[in-house]
């Protein structure tokens, strides 16, 4: 507690020029990747075909890749997914075959490769498959799935996904403005929106697949993120009726302060909870932890240095945060004549 102390006298809203300098820089980067780059989308939302590949033995994705554009099959993504023996294809809509034919193209091309590269030690492994009753090439490259979205649904969840993220942010500003005040509304959603575009510009930049997991776990973020500025403005209206002195900064930077603790201990045990799934979830959950991970470390820092200094510039002060007084509650109270 000591600790929590100390740290919880720090001057969080006089730092607030810096914050929003650092803040103006990525979103800044973020708006520009977005806006030139844009986002690596998944085939959830492009649309294709996508094969679940496991090998008999190790395989390389870049010699995967070579062997399907000798095969004639182009623009194919290609990636581990899982294990070192676990291949997992990505391919774009195509006019001229259906998505078995694609599938069974890269199947047939890959076992052929397989064959020709067998090393000696998995010789051994080969033989145990084809004594359970599967063919040769069968057990040198097995397919484990297969699916496919067409170009209609993947624009149709490409809209429905950027609506979701649009009523969300526009539901919490109608919650926060009746629960607490507009000024407090409008830095909530400022906050929310910074955190977002960060959160994707991140996966912009760095050029990682948004799919739909990513999806779920950027409205996730709005969740958080939404829930660590409420405890704080919560703090703030409470410090706003009990304390008779001391300026609007001085009891916001103090609301700040109080609710630290708070804030350093959801958000530490939340990433311990992230930085598991992202290490041991696996590469199927990989882009859901990493948005998490980015959208609680930028959810925290919001809530601290954006959302409150975003009410403080807006002009809040002691008396709009006053309960408002009945009428005829003084007469009520009055002895009657």
């Amino acid at each position: 507690m000591r600790i929590f102390k100390k740290v919880t006298q720090f001057d969080f809203l006089g730092r607030r020029r810096t914050a929003w300098i650092l803040s103006a820089v990525l979103l800044a980067v973020s708006i520009g990747s977005l806006g030139v780059r844009g986002l690596n989308f998944g085939i959830d939302f492009t649309g294709g075909t996508l094969v679940e590949l496991e090998y008999l033995q190790s395989t390389d994705p870049v010699a995967v890749r070579s062997t399907l554009k000798e095969a004639g099959i182009e623009n194919a993504i290609v990636q581990y997914f899982g294990t070192s023996r676990d291949i997992l294809v990505r391919l774009p809509v195509s006019a001229d075959k259906a998505a078995s034919e694609q599938s069974s193209d890269v199947v047939g091309a890959l076992r052929i490769a397989a064959a020709e590269t067998l090393t000696e030690g998995a010789q051994g492994g080969l033989q145990q498959c084809v004594g359970t009753g599967g063919g040769v090439k069968d057990c040198q490259v097995q397919m484990r799935r297969v699916e496919f979205v067409g170009p209609q649904v993947g624009d149709e969840l490409t809209e429905k996904g950027g609506l979701a993220m649009l009523y969300a942010l526009i539901g919490i500003l109608i919650y926060v403005a009746f629960r607490f005040e507009w000024r407090f509304a409008v830095g909530a959603v400022i906050a929310l929106v910074h955190d977002v575009l960060i959160t994707l510009g991140v996966f912009s930049v760095l050029a990682i697949e948004f799919s739909l997991p990513v999806l779920a776990a950027v409205l996730a973020v709005i969740g958080y993120s939404l829930n660590d500025t409420i405890v704080v403005f919560d703090r703030i209206r409470d410090n706003f009726r009990k304390m008779r002195k001391g300026s609007v900064l001085q009891i916001m930077n103090r609301s700040v302060n109080e609710t630290l603790p708070r804030t350093v201990l959801t958000s530490v045990t939340t990433l311990l909870v992230v930085l598991t799934l992202l290490l041991a979830g696996g590469e199927i959950i990989k882009g859901f932890a990493i948005a998490l991970l980015i959208g609680v470390l930028i959810g925290t820092y919001s809530s601290i240095f954006v959302a409150s200094p975003a009410v403080l510039v807006l002009g809040i002060s002691r008396e709009d945060m006053l309960p408002v007084a009945k009428e005829g509650a003084e007469a009520e109270g009055d002895p009657a004549p």
